[in-house]
């Protein structure tokens, strides 16, 4: 069954020009395999090169643009994509799996995203006098071509987190989306795309490694932002070091969220902990992926979350009442089920639980029930891994010297969560522990979009901002009379 997506399936946009192309792969609906919802264009690096060019050429007038004219066309863009949001909503459900409630939190978030980089702009532009005797000051300015390479697990906001920012800053940019879910990105895209020159903002789709290899190969690309994988992270580290590419990476998780002995786990609390393991059906960087409980509040933990996960409704997203969609493709579906199956025999405990909405559909797309393990140590696979799914090992700890050095030890450092009843304590153990950012009694997202902690160790490349990314984005120098 083919549904296709108006007008972006197929297309690519360079230099203001959407260009279909013969050659192209489906995007799937992975509550529905046998639904195509669009097409992706898969471009050459042919075609990647003349986006590059576009965005240079773009890049010089529109750096030296008026910042007011800036922020004014992101607010009137943000304005006119508001007025889409609804309808993009359940072709974003189909082409990735998430509910109806988090699709449309999402696409909120990118309007979000826009006015707030655009009222952000104006005070972060001006310049800094540095105290002293000599007058110095810090000056802002755009660095060029910025390459964008964005994921499919939360590929809007995680495409407008850069986009924006990069674009509000004086760059011209090259967005290339993941290829199982590029649709509603590019159509959101092209309504931004329409308010500013052309060349502004291109996008190319297709295969990762081929069009990654070209941007990070290209010295007129100045800057390269990249949202997946530590490994394909690396790879890109070491392909941009010759052209000194500044990039910008925010890459895989292993986040434990620490529950100590006087934690308050009632019900408010232990649906929070399981929002943050189940959000987007645990396809997400800074999703819990470990528990760590102190061994005289293991049991009741174990037993409370059970219950918990036995009350979701797993189903297609585009139904109401589901609470946790499918995982987004094979190749994902596959790893997650490989996983349970190599732990089940290495002696883990398998709990898995939840409500099938359909039965009878199931098998025609990626669906998983949760599932809570026990029985495993710290060396587990499961524990060592980033499962990208719904399930969780949950393992006890004696005291928070030993919490502490089981949360640190690996190699990712994104997000950490401490669970107890004392502040002072919270505050203690985040000092302690290596994450970009800890959050006390919950395992969220900043609310104020402005916020962006970046990850530590194999976890990104990249610096804390308090002005929606805008940094990323631009050089500074300094002006001294």
């Amino acid at each position: 069954m083919i549904s296709t997506y108006p007008f972006v399936s197929g297309k690519y946009l360079v230099n203001g020009e959407w260009i279909e192309l013969p050659e192209k792969v489906d995007v799937v609906n992975p509550a529905n395999t046998s639904e195509v919802v669009g097409q992706v264009a898969k471009c050459s690096e042919e075609i990647v090169n003349g986006a590059i060019e576009a965005a240079e050429n773009a890049f010089e007038t529109w750096s030296r643009s008026d910042i007011g004219e800036r922020a004014n066309r992101m607010n009137t863009a943000a304005e006119e994509l508001s007025k889409v949001i609804e309808e993009n909503v359940t072709v974003f459900v189909r082409e990735n799996g998430k509910t109806l409630v988090e699709a449309k939190k999402d696409l909120l978030r990118c309007v979000e995203v826009m006015k707030g980089c655009a009222a952000e702009l104006l005070d972060w532009w001006k310049p800094e006098v540095l105290p002293g005797n000599q007058k110095v000051q810090i000056r802002r300015r755009a660095r060029g071509v910025t390459a964008i390479i964005t994921p499919w697990n939360s590929p809007m906001i995680l495409t407008f987190k850069r986009v924006i920012p990069a674009v509000l800053a004086g760059n011209a940019v090259v967005v290339k989306p993941a290829t199982n879910c590029p649709l509603t990105i590019m159509t959101c895209l092209k309504v931004v795309a329409e308010h500013f020159p052309p060349g502004v903002i291109n996008i190319v789709s297709g295969s990762g490694k081929a069009i990654g290899d070209t941007l990070c190969s290209d010295s007129r690309v100045r800057t390269l932002a990249f949202v997946g994988s530590t490994e394909t992270g690396k790879d890109i580290m070491q392909k941009s070091a010759g052209n000194l590419q500044k990039v910008y990476m925010e890459l895989g998780g292993n986040d434990p969220a620490i529950i100590l002995e006087d934690a308050n786990m009632d019900e408010a609390a232990i649906k929070r902990l399981r929002m943050g393991i189940l959000r987007a059906a645990g396809q997400v960087c800074s999703a819990v992926k470990r528990v760590y409980v102190q061994e005289s509040r293991y049991d009741e933990v174990v037993e409370k979350l059970t219950k918990e996960f036995s009350r979701m409704v797993i189903g297609d997203g585009i139904q109401p009442d589901v609470t946790m969609g499918p995982l987004n493709n094979k190749a994902q579906y596959d790893f997650v089920n490989g996983l349970i199956e190599r732990t089940a025999k290495s002696g883990g405990n398998i709990i898995t639980t939840g409500i099938q909405l359909n039965p009878e559909t199931w098998d025609k797309g990626y669906y998983m029930l949760p599932s809570i393990i026990t029985g495993v140590d710290q060396q587990s696979e499961l524990v060592r891994v980033e499962q990208f799914g719904p399930i969780i090992p949950i393992l006890p700890f004696n005291d928070i010297d030993e919490a502490v050095k089981l949360a640190n030890d690996s190699e990712f450092a994104l997000r950490a969560s401490v669970w107890t009843e004392n502040e002072d304590i919270a505050v203690e153990m985040a000092d302690r522990l290596e994450a970009g950012a800890v959050f006390h009694n919950n395992h969220t997202v900043f609310s104020d979009l402005a916020l962006d902690f970046p990850g530590l160790k194999e976890s990104g490349v990249s610096r804390e901002t308090r002005h929606c990314g805008l940094e990323f984005f631009a050089d500074s120098y300094g002006f001294a009379d």
